[in-house]
């Protein structure tokens, strides 16, 4: 203490060691299968690899790379947008490089957010939505999304409800972590009209585009009157599975890209120089690649959810992303995630997250739990055989 005041700024005072590294951590300590945090336990393409030892040698971005990025990922970012989504984006304009989706994010909540802005999310988020809009200032409002008929859905009324003269921007995350979901065409056409009516910001966190098992990605940029008032993020981390990387981007308007960059220069300024042409190498990849990653996931998502099922869970079996959200009470325990996941490891070997921790309505949360299926195959089935205990 100093001057009578605690030294964490109190923006931050709620925000404690993350729950990943707390069950990351136990998985060690009890030589569990961590299926708690989402990273694969295999390095993704070896050309993709090779690219960036390549960089490295030939001396590109071993200096500070140009601070919006290097112009060969710019433009790699660009004929990405184009080839999947059909968004034209200009590389020198509209193309941001960042320290993976994280910064991002957090670059677009300082630059766009005003001390008293409230900013609604979707409830469960990512955990560092909610810290970083605290380090803006703003106040985070939760739009909970709520299991029905096996998977989360988004109520547009709620949403709508939601929306004050003081909502300055919707955070929105699709394909969404932790639940699975994948926005419909309809759903994501009522944001858009909600947007332009209330004439508000909307950043969009689609780190898991390519990931998508049922149903299909839809960039809100590309539903009409979106163009100019959506920050769309995405990083090559859950893609190519180079999570380690940290090398994300974002695509917007040129007076938002102006906007963001200006916060994101004071954070990192630039990072990840040799891997950025490595990146761009991998957005170029040929179809094929793109399509036997999502088979293979969904492989792993099968066999996780089966075998989930199959010990006695409810699961709610993802559409996109690589984690499966299922229930605890049909296994009789009660309903408390984090005592469930903190015992799990001794009861059989397994972490998971209770995804209690990405709410702030704690109690909605509380009887579910999130396993991350980017694992080996046979990784997986030893977890399933393990998590078969519970029913013995």
């Amino acid at each position: 203490m100093t001057q009578g005041r605690p030294l964490l700024n109190r923006r931050l005072t709620e925000f404690g060691t993350t729950i990943f590294a707390e069950m990351s951590a136990l998985a060690a300590r009890t030589g569990s299968i961590n299926l708690g945090q989402g990273f694969p336990d295999t390095d993704g393409p070896e050309e993709i690899r090779e690219a960036a030892v390549r960089a490295l040698r030939e001396g590109k971005g071993n200096q500070y790379p140009p601070g919006p990025g290097v112009p060969e990922l710019r433009t790699a970012i660009a004929e990405h947008q184009q080839r999947f989504h059909g968004l034209v984006y200009d590389p020198d304009a509209e193309v941001l490089v960042t320290a993976g989706a994280t910064e991002a994010i957090a670059a677009a909540l300082l630059a766009l957010v005003e001390p008293g802005d409230e900013v609604i999310a979707l409830e469960p988020y990512y955990d560092s939505y909610a810290a970083c809009v605290a380090m803006a200032g703003g106040t985070r409002v939760p739009v909970t999304l709520r299991p029905h008929g096996g998977a989360y859905g988004l109520d547009l009324d709620e949403l709508r409800a939601a929306v004050t003269p003081r909502t300055r921007l919707i955070l929105l995350n699709t394909p969404h972590n932790p639940t699975g979901t994948v926005l419909t065409r309809e759903e994501l056409a009522a944001v858009a009209a909600l947007a332009c009516e209330r004439d508000l910001l909307v950043v969009t966190d689609e780190v898991y585009e390519h990931l998508v098992f049922e149903g299909e990605h839809l960039p809100l940029a590309s539903f009409p009157g979106m163009r100019e008032r959506t920050v769309t993020i995405s990083s090559a981390g859950k893609t190519f599975s180079f999570t380690g990387w940290k090398v994300g981007w974002i695509t917007a308007s040129p007076e938002l890209v102006t906007a963001v960059r200006s916060a994101k220069q004071y954070l990192t300024y630039v990072s990840a120089g040799p891997l950025q042409y490595a990146v761009a190498d991998a957005l170029r990849l040929p179809d094929t690649y793109f399509d036997a990653l999502r088979a293979d996931l969904r492989t792993k998502r099968d066999l996780l959810s089966d075998g989930l099922a199959a010990a006695g869970f409810g699961v709610y079996r993802p559409a996109g992303t690589y984690f499966v959200t299922t229930d605890i009470r049909p296994l009789g325990g009660g309903d408390d995630g984090f005592a469930f996941c903190r015992a799990l490891p001794g009861r059989c070997g397994v972490v998971a997250i209770p995804n209690a921790v990405f709410y702030d309505h704690r109690e909605e949360g509380a009887p579910f739990v999130r396993f991350a299926f980017c694992k080996r195959v046979e990784v997986l089935a030893d977890a399933v055989a393990r998590l078969g205990a519970l029913t013995r």
